[in-house]
């Protein structure tokens, strides 16, 4: 009698997106040409054998007073702000695994917010630079305020992390509006803040926030290799030797200087970092050790693109890149949820 054998159909894994360092390259060089496209486009166009010439000649010429006075503090704000959002943005889906979370869950922006109205209305303070203190100051004590609130024994809650989070924005959020509809003045210096903006701002502010933003990479970079494990639950990754509220601690810490001095440094810039972590995780896949690089790089892209696009647009005048980026961040978002599938967290 002869015995058939049936054999099974052979199941081919789906491929795992990966990161790769030549993609990182391709992303470092396409964030140096948008950085040159930067100094070099606006209300004045510059040729980028000019630009390049005065980056390293300072001649005294215009050209060279509008590259080194006006577009090289803008565009390394931009990128730095970018750079910061985007991380942030990463950390904060990752560690609260929303794939709609923001930095603005933590109430940093609200924080910043209401600290800069503060000190307009009781200090009178009118400059920039005086702004980046309090923001970074009202952004800090804000993510503590949720960061304790939002705690368990068991360390940071995810969930209880965004309640916390809404209930103290929504708080400081009223603070503010009660304190900017009883001055006018604070009002129009409210305004020219909130927009989101990279434009007249000096290198000082720059310097005020990069040891902030230097010191949340850092605490970004430690993170990420428990992050990984952090996505299998809190008791596998405490059964493999990690310690889930030591490792939340780090990346909440990370999220609360990069998204504090970004808003400290240009206003809050929405979508940032909703859009960016979604954009990486589709290039580089799920593993936070390439998806925190990726996100970077993106992020300086995202928004020094919108800030050239905002000079461009209505030119001879500008719009805010906090303006550019609620107009593309938007339909991007949802082209993105509608026409493809969202990498799961």
């Amino acid at each position: 009698m002869s015995t058939s054998i049936s054999e099974r159909p052979t199941v081919v894994a789906p491929s795992v997106r990966r990161g790769s360092v030549k993609v990182l390259g391709l992303l470092t060089f396409a964030l140096v040409l948008v950085g040159l496209l930067s100094l070099a486009l606006g209300s004045r166009y510059i040729p980028l054998g000019t630009v390049i010439d005065v980056l390293f000649h300072d001649d005294g010429s215009e050209a060279a007073t509008i590259v080194h006075a006006l577009r090289i503090p803008r565009t390394v704000l931009a990128i730095t702000v970018g750079i910061a959002l985007g991380v942030a943005g990463a950390l904060m889906q990752g560690h609260t695994r929303n794939p709609l979370a923001d930095p603005g869950l933590l109430g940093v922006e609200a924080g910043a917010t209401c600290a800069v109205v503060i000190a307009i209305y009781s200090f009178g303070i009118d400059e920039l630079s005086g702004y980046a203190w309090f923001a970074l100051a009202g952004a800090g004590i804000a993510s503590i305020a949720v960061f304790a609130i939002g705690s368990t024994r068991r360390g940071p809650d995810p969930v209880s992390l965004v309640l916390a989070g809404a209930a103290v924005s929504a708080l400081l959020l009223a603070v503010t509006q009660a304190i900017v509809v009883r001055d006018a003045d604070t009002l129009d210096s409210y305004r020219f803040w909130v927009v989101g903006s990279a434009s007249g701002r000096s290198l000082d502010v720059f310097w005020q926030v990069l040891p902030f933003v230097l010191v949340g990479l850092l605490f970004a970079a430690m993170s990420t290799p428990g992050l990984n494990l952090l996505q299998l639950g809190d008791d596998v990754a405490a059964s493999l030797g990690l310690t889930p509220w030591r490792q939340k601690a780090l990346g909440i810490a990370a999220v609360m200087l990069l998204a504090g001095a970004a808003v400290a440094a240009c206003g809050p810039i929405a979508f940032v970092g909703l859009v960016v972590p979604h954009v990486a995780r589709r290039l580089g896949g799920v593993d936070y050790r390439w998806l925190i690089p990726y996100s970077a790089l993106l992020g300086g892209l995202l928004v020094t693109g919108a800030d050239i696009i905002g000079r461009l647009i209505v030119s001879p005048a500008e719009l805010q890149v906090g303006i550019v980026m609620a107009l593309i961040g938007g339909p991007a978002f949802v082209i993105l949820v509608r026409r493809t599938r969202m990498v799961r967290i």
